[in-house]
């Protein structure tokens, strides 16, 4: 019953954002009476602090399948464009979502906050590792994290339409910058 409330509350994230999202919904959609959804989490905070953990799981699990999908021959070009499919996927769009709400929510951001950080670090290491850089040379850090932060922008200019094409020109010129950087 938690994991398809956790499921449930994710795809309204998604469908409706933060906003438009309802504990009444989620349980409807989980297939959950109303009262059984709250004896487990008594409000929407409850409820989206424990998708929040969820999603940090999902979110991580989703990038270990697809870092695991990259082939070895144009590694830079497929990692960056791996990144860049998971920062576009439904997954990013509802923490985008929670991101947005807990800028004004206290009680969201203090579950929020510490859970991004660990997805961003895990995240950062994962490339790290696929792109085989060595953050003991100097700038290589800075290199690995001015990758993310603009896949990142460019996920969420994803929520508006679909630049896939546009997306994956900018994410192949930075592929070819990067790679020239890194060696």
């Amino acid at each position: 019953m938690r994991a398809r409330l956790m499921d449930a509350t994710i795809e309204c994230l998604v469908e409706r954002g933060f906003a438009g999202t309802s504990t009444t919904l989620i349980s409807g959609r989980a297939g959950v009476s109303r009262g059984a959804q709250l004896h487990h989490f008594p409000t929407k905070n409850a409820l989206v602090v424990a998708a929040v953990e969820h999603l940090t799981e999902v979110r991580g699990e989703e990038l270990a399948r697809a870092a695991a999908r990259v082939p070895a021959a144009h590694r830079t070009r497929d990692v960056v464009r791996m990144l860049g499919d998971h920062f576009a996927s439904p997954v990013f769009v509802a923490a985008l979502e929670l991101w947005v709400a807990a800028r004004t929510d206290p009680a969201l951001r203090e579950a929020v906050e510490p859970l991004e950080r660990r997805v961003g670090r895990d995240t950062h290491r994962m490339t790290v590792q696929l792109l085989g850089a060595d953050e003991s040379e100097p700038g290589v850090r800075e290199l690995v994290q001015a990758t993310l932060d603009p896949v990142r922008g460019l996920g969420l200019a994803a929520t508006i339409s679909d630049d896939t094409r546009r997306r994956n020109r900018i994410l192949d010129q930075w592929a070819r910058n990067l790679d020239e950087a890194l060696s």
